[in-house]
């Protein structure tokens, strides 16, 4: 039997493989705490819970929440966009106001608020837009319109998309994590830094997930691959540690698989050795 309780601040997420155990959980923490029971969970932090037992599956959504956002920046109305940010798409530094009045024209937009705000559905159930965040949230400093449309393009399709769920339960009999990695080559306009990319999935949905640009300049495509792919076994080993503490994916003591689309990178992680 297991249990887990996820507390943040005051708000405690109770769950577990047998309900008589959850319920002397709560007797317990009732005779110390003052708490109230909300029944069964349908919302945490704004995350909606989904549940389709028939199928055996669970989704989290944030639709409430994207409304939100759209409603604050007046985009509740706006057109839908496909995509998180559009091919061909160029944001660099030169962009950026550099008279007063150009800065002063701005300075009304809520550049770093939009962010933000975009950030929180990020992290919690949109890894979709991660790319699209890292590149735009460089600018927050001294924005320009360019940047600025920019963020409206991730609001618009946060609008399309805002029924989307995060889904788990594919029906494999065993949880099994597996990675996926990518990395662009020098698309960073101002320093030619490339843009790296990975997402863990569990049972059919993604766990753990991240788009940032690299520290350093790759000098080709399978630097910048094997760059990823680097950043990406960090993350599996540290994913690794945790799952295997919860106790409930025993699969997670086998070496944990990382896809990359590279043969050059994953020849150089097979057999490392100087160029």
């Amino acid at each position: 039997m297991i249990t887990f309780l996820v507390l943040y601040v005051d708000d405690i997420l109770l769950f577990g493989n047998d309900i008589p155990t959850m319920e002397g959980v709560k007797t317990w923490l009732g005779s110390r705490f003052s708490i109230k029971d909300l029944g069964e969970a349908a919302y945490i932090l704004g995350i909606k819970i989904y549940r389709d037992r028939s199928r055996r599956w669970i989704g989290l959504n944030q639709s409430a929440y994207i409304d939100k956002i759209l409603k604050r920046f007046k985009m509740e109305n706006s057109k839908k966009g496909l995509v998180p940010i559009q091919r061909g798409t160029i944001l660099s530094a030169s962009q950026c106001p550099s008279s007063k009045d150009e800065q002063e024209k701005i300075k009304g937009i809520p550049y770093a608020s939009a962010i933000g705000s975009i950030m929180y559905a990020m992290i919690c159930t949109r890894p979709d837009v991660s790319c699209a965040l890292s590149i735009t949230s460089r600018y927050q400093q001294n924005p320009s319109d360019s940047h600025w449309m920019a963020v409206k393009s991730i609001l618009k399709y946060l609008r399309r998309t805002r029924d989307m769920f995060l889904i788990y339960g594919s029906g494999e009999e065993e949880l099994v994590v597996k990675g996926y990695t990518d990395a662009s080559f020098q698309t960073d306009q101002d320093d030619s830094r490339s843009q790296s990319g990975y997402v863990f999935i569990l049972n059919g949905g993604a766990v753990s997930w991240k788009s940032s640009k690299q520290d350093v300049v790759a000098l080709s495509t399978t630097e910048s691959e094997y760059i990823a792919a680097s950043i990406a076994a960090q993350e599996a080993a540290w994913l690794k540690k945790f799952i295997s503490d919860l106790g409930v994916v025993p699969s997670i003591q086998d070496p944990l698989e990382i896809f990359c689309d590279n043969e050059g990178a994953i020849a150089q992680i097979k057999e490392p050795r100087s160029q």
